[in-house]
Formats: structure tokens, C-alpha cells, sequence
């Protein structure tokens, strides 16, 4: 399972909200919404985020094991 939970935590150190996500940094909401429904999103958004972010993928997603 894909968690965005280090995302949200990376994000509130940053300063950064959703809001500047979408209006600052041009991240489509369709994204947002995807992002804290813990779907996929593309190695481009990542990378996008990761720029934003001043991080890497760690930073903003994890992999939960199923079991």
C-alpha cells in the first residue's frame, strides 16, 4: 500500500500548504486529491514534488507492506 503521510509532515516543516501546491507551483488538484487518497501518482509528480520540496521520494511517499 502507498502512504503520502511523510509527504504531509514534509510539507508543515516547509511550510508549504496544498494551496501553494496548486496556485504557487501549478500542481493540478486532481493530483491533491489523489495525494491524500493515497493513489498513484506519476515519477514526473514525484520528481515535481521533490523540487518543490527540497527532499527526496522518502520524503513524500511510503510503502507499506500488505499482510
Amino acid at each position: 500500500m502507498i502512504s503520502y503521510n511523510p509527504l504531509w509532515k514534509t510539507m508543515k516543516n516547509k511550510n508549504i500548504t496544498t494551496y501553494a501546491l496548486i496556485n504557487k507551483y501549478n500542481i493540478n488538484p486532481r493530483t491533491i486529491n489523489n495525494l491524500k487518497h493515497n493513489k498513484s501518482i506519476t515519477m514526473y509528480t514525484l520528481e515535481e514534488l521533490c523540487n518543490i520540496l527540497d527532499c527526496k521520494p522518502n520524503d513524500i511517499v511510503e510503502f507499506i507492506k500488505d499482510i
